[in-house]
C-alpha cells in the first residue's frame, strides 16, 4: 500500500491552499470579501466544507488571506515591473503607468481588489478592514517617498505637497476603475493617462 509522504503530504495542502485562496480573490473581486462562502468555495473547489474551512480556521482567517494575495499580485504586477526605473520621478511615472496597466489589463475580474474592499470596509472595524486600510497606507507611503526624493533630486518644484500630490494620483486610479468597472468605458485608461501626465509628467 502507498503511503503519502510527510513531504509530498504538506505540498499537496500548499497547492489546495493556493487554490482556495486563488478562486477567493476571484470571487471577492466581484462580489466583495464577505461574499466569500465556505460552502460555496467547497462546492466549487470539489471539496468538503471541513477541507476548505481546515485550511484557514475560520471565515475571518480566509478572507485576511485574500488580502495578502492580492497584496503580492499588485507588488508583482505594478512594483516589480516599475523596480529598474531609478528612484524618484521616473520611479514615480514608471509605477503610476504599470499602476494604470494593471487596473487595464492585469487586475481580477471585477478591477481592483483593494478599491472593492475599501468600499466594502471602510466603516467597519476588525482585522480586515485593518489589514486593508494598512496596504493602502504602505502603497501611499511609497509613493510619497518617490515625490519627496523626486523633490529633493530636483525633478519636482520645490514646495511640492507630497501628501497632495499622492492624494490626485489615487483620486485618478480611483476614477480609473471606476470608469473601466462601473461604467464600462474603455477610454478610462486613456484618460487616466492624460491625468498623469498633467500631474507628473509623461511616463
Amino acid at each position: 500500500m502507498d503511503v503519502m509522504s510527510p513531504r509530498k503530504s504538506v505540498a499537496e495542502a500548499r497547492l489546495t491552499r493556493q487554490r482556495i485562496v486563488d478562486r477567493s480573490v476571484e470571487i471577492a473581486s466581484l462580489e466583495g470579501l464577505e461574499g466569500l462562502t465556505i460552502g460555496r468555495l467547497a462546492g466549487e473547489l470539489g471539496m468538503s466544507k471541513a477541507g476548505v474551512l481546515g485550511h484557514f480556521g475560520t471565515k475571518e482567517h480566509l478572507q485576511l488571506a485574500v488580502v495578502d494575495a492580492a497584496a503580492e499580485a499588485f507588488a508583482e504586477q505594478v512594483v516589480e515591473r516599475a523596480r529598474t526605473a531609478p528612484p524618484g520621478l521616473l520611479r514615480l511615472r514608471a509605477l503610476c503607468e504599470a499602476w494604470v496597466a494593471y487596473l487595464e489589463t492585469g487586475a481580477p475580474p471585477g478591477g481592483c481588489f483593494f478599491t472593492a474592499a475599501a468600499s466594502e470596509f471602510d466603516g467597519r472595524s476588525g482585522p480586515v478592514r485593518d489589514a486593508v486600510a494598512g496596504m493602502a497606507s504602505l502603497w501611499q507611503r511609497d509613493l510619497r517617498i518617490h515625490v519627496r526624493r523626486a523633490v529633493a533630486q530636483g525633478e519636482l518644484a520645490d514646495g511640492t505637497d507630497a501628501d497632495q500630490l499622492v492624494f490626485d494620483l489615487v483620486g485618478v486610479m480611483l476614477a480609473l476603475n471606476h470608469g473601466l468597472q462601473l461604467q464600462r468605458d474603455r477610454r478610462a485608461p486613456m484618460w487616466a493617462r492624460h491625468s498623469l501626465r498633467r500631474l507628473i509628467g509623461p511616463a
